[in-house]
């Protein structure tokens, strides 16, 4: 057997003044470990913007909003980079507060957790939210439910719309802005939900679980082809994938951005490889996995790939 080498590993260079663009090729010159991977996503996610008849999906898990990413998110939305977002409830309530004018804090992973809550105070690992902000939240909720005609039935992406459409930024904001569908399957493991919880204790009105199905999935038999981007896992990224099972193709494109192992059998850690023995990708698709903290490599996904978009 002829055995064949790929490429030759070349040291990678950096040099005061660089772009992210410029960085990430550097990247991808060196080719190895998930600097290689970046590089890979940069390639694919450039492809997927580009190709006008792709369905750009976008998978949002962890605590992102909080870390400070939500605006990148809400960037992607404005430049109509995404046709359909997928989120938990926890990034969308956190959207929320920043949006109605409260604040996350810079904090410490060392302090005595007992007396954080003594104070009034959550943490996310580094980041702490007071209290008060979830007075303000309660208050600016209960008034977008009781906004809802009594006896009503509304969908979750209508429900997320009409959150949207009362706010000035943020995420819901500019996708209530743009028309982009918010979809949040679990939105009742979230403070969303909690509040809605109270809400319905003295009102009638039904958000259906199932309603979003309906126009999910006809844009899915409609796409010529489709596209994807996963930051963490979790349930957007299975109601993602799940979403192309019932058409005759999968997605062409796919990154994924995830700190978790593949070896555990959780679907956050799975390899979009395994997700082709499903039909959820087509045998030809392009994808990738970038393992590390988002908090790191969506920025410079973007950056990069903006950059190339835009010159």
């Amino acid at each position: 057997m002829t055995f064949e080498y790929g490429d030759a590993v070349q040291q990678a260079r950096v040099r005061p003044g660089m772009t992210v663009g410029e960085l990430v090729d550097e990247l991808g010159k060196a080719g190895a470990y998930n600097g290689g991977s970046l590089w890979q996503a940069v390639n694919i996610y450039e492809q997927m913007l580009r190709d006008e008849e792709a369905l750009k999906f976008f998978g949002l898990s962890g605590a992102m909003v909080p870390g400070g990413m939500g605006g990148i998110v809400a960037e992607l939305i404005r430049r109509g980079h995404i046709d359909i977002l997928v989120s938990t409830g926890a990034n969308l309530t956190h959207d929320v507060i920043e949006a109605i004018g409260c604040h996350h804090y810079h904090g410490t992973s060392d302090l005595s957790d007992a007396e954080l809550c003594e104070e009034g105070v959550n943490r996310i690992y580094d980041i702490f939210l007071p209290n008060e902000a979830f007075i303000r939240f309660e208050e600016f909720m209960q008034g977008v439910f009781s906004s809802l005609p009594n006896g009503s039935t509304v969908s979750i992406s209508e429900l997320l719309n009409r959150i949207g459409s009362r706010l000035d930024a943020g995420i819901l904001s500019e996708a209530a802005k743009a028309g982009v569908p918010i979809y949040c399957p679990a939105i009742q493991d979230s403070m969303i939900g909690l509040q809605y919880w109270m809400f319905s204790q003295t009102n009638r009105v039904v958000v259906s679980a199932f309603e979003d199905m309906h126009g999910l999935l006809d844009r899915c038999f409609e796409a010529e082809r489709a596209g994807a981007v996963f930051v963490g896992g979790g349930v957007p990224k299975n109601y993602i994938l799940q979403s192309k099972l019932m058409t005759e193709s999968g997605f062409d494109y796919a990154v994924q951005l995830t700190g978790d192992r593949p070896d555990l059998g959780g679907l956050s850690g799975a390899t979009l490889d395994e997700a082709r023995s499903w039909g959820k990708l087509t045998g030809e698709a392009r994808a990738v996995t970038v393992y590390g903290d988002a908090t790191i490599n969506l920025p410079m996904l973007v950056a990069a790939t903006l950059e190339r978009l835009e010159g």
